[in-house]
């Protein structure tokens, strides 16, 4: 067995809204150009996992590909989609039975708010008939709760949408991309207090792919790739207070994101002070805020002043969604996991272009978060 499992190949279709073009065909378009990148073709990959929401089954890809008769597994787990792909991508390589592999990502979500039967989730119809399957109420609740008891003002939530917009304006593959001041922002319809309409995400469309491989294959190719040094997922435990939750305990326990961060951490044998670059789930702008903290980027309560003083910026000491995060760029479930190692990826290979992290970062981190409580992570370094 090896641990040494690297990303060579990078594909994306842009994000937002393409009409004419299925959630398939942008998976077939990510597709091929991650196998471009990586200067193979498809017949030399081994075995692919991927997923979609809303789109189909992502093993139909291959009627576009080609007939292989590669292992493809669907992968469905909600939000953390990408993050689950991604994590049985490296297992299948690092124990060995694999040497190159795909994972890919794509949905088409219509306009207006995602849609989801209770019964799906374990809940009752009360659950739905009360509003309560609205999650911008979830993201509302949890984040009053966060800024009662840390500090964190509504400028500061304006602050995390502004600059998801910054950094999507130089962001190609982005959906949207003109800048916003934190006056319009503020000043945006409420949807649900403390969040107004451009803190929070739209679902979307768009397609992310990668080609992963050994070190040793990696070399035979004669490329170097970013090595996957961890991913590690985890669901919610007693205590937890997560999207779909039917009530709130008296108790505190850690959500998934901490567990899955730390674990991703442990496994890399790198700490979050080692960051260089990260991506964590910006669903709405509390979330970015309360994922900092979870995922021990930073303190309870310090991201009132990271914000204040531009350290999560772009030419900061960690800059946070360098490519506009889900905020701007939408949710396309089956992508938004991939797509933030995407960026990591491109962050630490240099190519990144206007929103290059200066001064050659060395490790990147991201974090995805899902309904109905799931967290995935994952440490990159060169």
């Amino acid at each position: 067995m090896s641990d040494d499992v690297v990303i060579i190949g990078l594909g994306m279709h842009r994000f937002g809204r393409t009409d004419g073009t299925s959630g398939r065909q942008m998976g077939v378009h990510a597709t091929r150009a991650a196998l471009a990148d990586a200067g193979i073709t498809w017949p030399d990959v081994q075995f692919a996992f991927g997923g979609s929401y809303a789109s189909g089954d992502a093993d139909t890809l291959v009627s576009d590909l080609g007939l292989t008769g590669l292992p493809f597994v669907n992968v469905r787990n909600g939000c953390g989609t990408g993050g689950s792909a991604l994590i049985s991508a490296r297992n299948a390589i690092a124990s060995g039975v694999h040497d190159l592999g795909l994972v890919v990502g794509f949905d088409k979500h219509p306009r207006g708010a995602f849609t989801e039967d209770p019964a799906n989730l374990g809940l009752g119809r009360w659950y739905g008939e009360s509003g309560l399957m609205v999650t911008t109420q979830f993201f509302a609740m949890k984040i009053q709760r966060y800024m009662a008891e840390h500090g964190i003002t509504d400028r500061t939530l304006a602050k995390v949408a502004a600059k998801a917009f910054r950094n999507a304006e130089h962001n190609e593959h982005a959906w949207r991309r003109t800048p916003m001041t934190e006056e319009q922002i503020l000043a945006a319809p409420m949807v649900n207090p403390p969040l107004t309409q451009y803190m929070f995400c739209s679902p979307g469309e768009g397609a992310v792919a990668l080609v992963l491989a050994s070190a040793e294959r990696a070399r035979s190719l004669g490329v170097t790739g970013v090595r996957l040094d961890a991913v590690e997922l985890r669901t919610r435990r007693f205590g937890s207070f997560e999207v779909y939750s039917p009530w709130l305990s008296p108790e505190r326990a850690d959500g998934p994101t901490s567990q899955a961060a730390r674990a991703a951490f442990e496994s890399a044998g790198i700490g979050p002070d080692d960051v260089d670059v990260a991506q964590v789930q910006d669903t709405e702008s509390g979330a970015e805020i309360m994922h900092l903290a979870e995922t021990g980027l930073c303190k309870d309560g310090e991201q009132e002043r990271l914000y204040a003083t531009g350290a999560l910026e772009i030419g900061g000491v960690l800059p946070v969604n360098t490519d506009g995060g889900v905020i701007a760029n939408g949710e396309p479930i089956g992508a938004t996991g991939l797509r933030q190692v995407h960026e990591v990826v491109l962050q630490l290979r240099g190519g990144a272009g206007v929103r290059q992290v200066p001064d050659s970062p060395k490790v990147g981190f991201t974090h995805v978060y899902g309904a109905p409580g799931l967290s995935a992570c994952a440490v990159l370094s060169v």
